[in-house]
């Protein structure tokens, strides 16, 4: 099958631009083949449109357009965001995160660690190099 990820009523998605961005929603409703009606327990119910959202592997059981409590229960029993939060994608996403909220002494540190790390590699080659011309 070419697609595992389909638009439907549980699929929880992750918004890809606008001002929510990098905020995971659920899609409780589809509206039209190019908007849906998406929620999340601590915000208000919107439409977005389908461009704005990335679908994600995670879906949960919900009936189309349940309420706010039906909806929070659903995602305290299946923890779905913790699940992504550990998933490769999560991760990246927390990483690009955290490193656009450096501030200029967290990026000079992170420079000296690379250049420190980056000589004690090449110390170490360059003597093994040296043994091995030392073998021969």
């Amino acid at each position: 099958m070419p697609y595992s990820r389909y638009v439907e009523v549980g699929r929880v998605a992750l918004v890809n631009y606008g001002p929510e961005y990098g905020k995971l929603v659920v899609i409780t409703d589809v509206v039209d083949q190019n908007r849906a009606l998406v929620d999340r327990p601590d915000e208000t119910r919107r439409m977005i449109n389908f461009k704005r959202l990335a679908l994600t592997d995670y879906k949960i059981a919900i009936p189309r357009s349940c309420k706010k409590k039906v909806l929070k229960e659903a995602l305290e029993k299946s923890d779905v965001f913790a699940k992504f939060a550990s998933s490769s994608w999560g991760k990246k996403l927390a990483k690009q995160q955290s490193k656009a909220s450096q501030t200029d002494f967290d990026r000079y540190v992170a420079l000296r660690e690379r250049i420190v790390k980056s000589l004690k590699i090449r110390q170490k080659v360059n003597a093994l190099k040296r043994e091995a011309k030392k073998k021969n």
